[in-house]
């Protein structure tokens, strides 16, 4: 989770708009809230810049864009070209350097292992002191290979700056040979999505979903339109159910749909609220919920926080409201559903 306004306001994102941070435009569309109704913004000077704007072009257009625009309550970050590459340093030194205080995080591409973190890390603490900075930028590492999918519970673990991990499916479909990376994604990624998760949600953090990839063409016919939306929402949705918090986006047209499958609708919310009042009432224990037909317990109750707490996340349900039910239920289990991600973290 990202930590934000000076440690005031938390966020688990559950869109992330990447854009090409060569160009201004892009930055103003990210930061328009109603073009990029997204919790998080991605400057990418890596994939999304051409050659010729790589190096000091693209630097001083992304500190222009971080200084000179209001982007709300979105989480800033920005892409520098990976570790390997000759402009990974400079990148990382001219943003940090020309932006204090202006933006959250660094989002670090094509890693291995921790080492890559660490150095990004250590990198960040001489930047940052001699910038001024007031507080810590955090990191998003992407898993896009098989490397760093193996290494991904000790990558989470690595550094306290770590808020997600984020699973890149076209790299990691290069490295292993997997041509279709749109029908059947969820299966075919099933074990690196899955394990992408599970390696984030061990220490704490949030887990990104990978960019879907099929985007509508000029002047396509409604039947197309309509197919590309289905498929948006069948990845996102089965993303979500191995458990992803939010997904990268790459147009604003994904944006709706993307937020829509990462917050819980109406219904969830009732549900959660009635389960809730009603174990409370009841004492805690297991117990037979007459309407649904099911069987209820502390689970069960976890389960209603968490989606109240996505609730939150989305402006659904009331912060108060949640804090005084997982203070309850926190009291009697010594489990805090608000808590348990840093608690976790900060054993590892």
């Amino acid at each position: 989770m990202f930590v934000v306004d000076e440690g005031k306001r938390t966020v688990v994102p559950r869109t992330e708009l990447t854009y090409p941070g060569h160009d201004l435009k892009f930055h103003r569309n990210a930061a328009d809230p109603v073009k990029a109704p997204v919790d998080h913004v991605m400057a990418d000077l890596e994939d999304a810049c051409p050659y010729e704007f790589k190096g000091e072009k693209s630097r001083k257009t992304v500190i222009e864009a971080f200084n000179t625009l209001d982007f709300g309550r979105k989480v800033i970050t920005f892409r520098p070209n990976n570790i390997k590459s000759p402009f990974f340093e400079d990148d990382v030194r001219a943003v940090v350097a020309g932006a204090p205080n202006r933006f959250h995080g660094v989002i670090l591409p094509k890693i291995f292992g921790p080492e890559d973190v660490h150095r990004l890390a250590k990198l960040l603490d001489d930047c940052e002191r001699k910038a001024g900075w007031r507080f810590k930028l955090q990191i998003e590492t992407l898993i896009e290979n098989p490397v760093s999918l193996e290494n991904a519970y000790e990558i989470a673990a690595c550094s306290p700056r770590m808020a997600g991990l984020i699973f890149g499916i076209a790299d990691y479909s290069s490295w292993m040979r997997i041509r279709d990376i749109v029908k059947d994604q969820n299966i075919n990624f099933a074990y690196a999505k899955q394990r992408t998760a599970a390696a984030a949600k061990s220490h704490g953090l949030h887990a990104i979903d990978n960019v879907y990839l099929r985007l509508p063409r000029k002047g396509a016919a409604p039947e197309e339109l309509a197919d590309i939306e289905k498929g948006q929402r069948e990845k996102n949705l089965g993303a979500a159910a191995m458990g992803m918090d939010g997904t990268w986006v790459i147009h604003p047209s994904q944006i709706a749909i993307a937020n829509e499958c990462y917050t819980p609708t109406p219904q969830q919310v009732e549900d959660a609220k009635r389960v809730i009042e009603m174990y409370h009432a009841q004492g805690g224990g297991a117990m037979f919920d007459q309407e649904k037909g099911e069987m209820v317990d502390e689970a069960t109750a976890k389960m209603a926080l968490g989606d109240l707490s996505k609730g939150v996340q989305a402006g659904v349900v009331d912060a108060a409201y949640l804090a005084e039910k997982a203070a309850r239920s926190a009291k009697i289990t010594g489990y805090d559903i608000l808590r348990a991600g840093r608690e976790a973290r900060a054993a590892a």
